[in-house]
């Protein structure tokens, strides 16, 4: 008797969800290449592999550091920059958000709790302005890739940005933009985490407990997959850049003094964007191509903080209205750092 108890095909849909982008978006630019410029293979992919020994040392740390900072515990810090005097949050809150290693969708239970029990809603938008900026990984990549001083000038905007925001909606609580700022309820998707997260006090030597001798593993395993996938394929973009892209074309729209440059690499930032760790090897080739140092901060800024992660995260919990606020702290904050790290740099 035949079997009639086959599993139903997926879907398309379901294929294409299931399907991992980057390896397939590296794939294919490898393929492209070798069919019409067969020559050019071996160059672009050695391109790639070298950049990422080149970064191997500084992924390496990232990796680590995250995986630490995961086993511990020390998420549960966070919620400490919610407490006492709201000048003081928003100062806590910037801080925590350039440098806390957590991404966009892991915050949102959290500050979903904070806000539905009052939280300050500026302290909340300087911690979501500042958080998808900067972290432990993102320092590391872009240091090892742009250098340090636009690391370090990077993570002070990220701080800045912050602060402008949460200190602007603070002064503007109670007009229309920020009064009752909250979507209805929804439940959250299943990457969110469990509905109270970054509980109780770290444990620093991790390494006694069996379950966080586990977390530090899986998290290491995840990021360091998660980095090299992205970074290999922002390597490969870079190579095709240097390659085909002409020079002039970049130093004509995106190079030069004075603000134009500046508030076109902001505007470009929002769609042009994949992520932070991609985007690092290409502004590398844009700089190399003639694009201007104010124009690149201009461009990390905007699009970090636009990227969809970071912006889902916002849009998921709060009104339109507040969201279109949000993008513009954003848009006017990476002008202000392009401005200043192009008069610096």
């Amino acid at each position: 008797m035949a079997d009639l108890t086959q599993s139903p095909r997926p879907s398309l849909g379901a294929l294409w969800k299931r399907t991992p982008k980057a390896w397939l978006a590296s794939l294919l630019i490898v393929l492209a290449v070798a069919l019409f410029d067969t020559p050019q293979v071996l160059p672009t992919v050695q391109f790639a592999l070298n950049a990422l020994l080149h970064t191997a040392p500084f992924i390496l740390f990232a990796v680590l550091a995250v995986a630490w900072l995961k086993a511990t515990g020390a998420e549960s810090l966070l919620a400490r920059a919610f407490e006492g005097n709201q000048s003081r949050m928003i100062v806590m809150a910037a801080l925590l958000g350039g440098l806390s290693p957590f991404c966009s969708c892991e915050v949102i239970p959290f500050i979903a709790a904070l806000l539905a029990v009052g939280a300050p809603l500026g302290a909340v938008m300087a911690f979501w302005l500042a958080s998808p900026l900067m972290d432990p990984a993102m320092f590391s990549i872009t240091a090892g890739t742009l250098g340090l001083e636009f690391a370090l000038a990077k993570t002070l905007a990220a701080v800045g940005l912050g602060l402008m925001g949460g200190y602007l909606t603070m002064a503007f609580a109670k007009s229309p933009v920020f009064a009752d700022p909250l979507r209805p309820k929804k439940t959250c998707g299943s990457c969110c985490g469990s509905d109270k997260p970054f509980e109780g006090k770290p444990v620093w030597r991790f390494w006694n407990e069996a379950p966080r001798r586990e977390t530090f593993r899986e998290t290491a395993l995840e990021n360091g997959l998660f980095l090299f996938k992205w970074l290999l394929l922002a390597y490969l973009l870079e190579s095709l850049m240097l390659t085909y892209v002409p020079a002039e074309m970049i130093g004509a729209v995106l190079g030069g003094e004075g603000l134009g440059p500046i508030l076109l690499g902001a505007l470009v930032g929002a769609p042009a964007y994949l992520n932070g760790y991609a985007a690092v090897p290409l502004i590398d080739a844009l700089l190399a191509q003639g694009m201007s140092q104010g124009a690149a901060m201009a461009f990390v800024i905007a699009g970090g903080v636009s990227c969809i992660p970071a912006a889902v995260a916002v849009w998921a919990l709060v009104k339109p209205r507040v969201f279109a606020a949000y993008l513009g702290f954003a848009f006017v904050g990476a002008v202000l750092a392009g401005m200043a790290w192009g008069a610096f740099a």
